[in-house]
């Protein structure tokens, strides 16, 4: 049942933000752009280079996909890292799958733009 709630608090987060426009595009805190570049940075190297195309690469994905279902897609790829029923819920679903399809697009985009 906790997580239907959940899953039901997703996508209204994911509702308001299509229904806002004034929430902007580029509305990304400062915090999750350094997570973003920090993870980037792990898994393609430590050098200069690196972190100037994993801070295009958030950039990229902040100009095409607004915060609020960039975070939407993050929850939603953590919960589905659980395992058991709970994670079902977060596997086989059309609004699940929508949200991190837009997440999958943004990131390749911006891996074409930025490396």
């Amino acid at each position: 049942m906790r997580t239907l709630a959940l899953a039901l608090l997703v996508a209204a987060t994911g509702a308001r933000a299509q229904e806002d426009p004034a929430m902007g595009l580029n509305d990304y805190p400062t915090a999750a752009r350094a997570e973003y570049v920090f993870a980037c940075m792990a898994v393609n190297g430590q050098s200069r280079e690196v972190l100037e195309r994993c801070a295009c690469s958030i950039d990229q994905i902040a100009a095409i996909l607004p915060y609020a279902r960039y975070e939407e897609a993050e929850a939603i790829l953590a919960l589905q890292q659980t395992g058991g029923e709970r994670a079902t819920l977060f596997r086989d679903n059309a609004l699940v799958r929508g949200a991190v399809a837009d997440l999958r697009r943004a990131q390749a985009e911006a891996e074409v733009l930025c490396f």
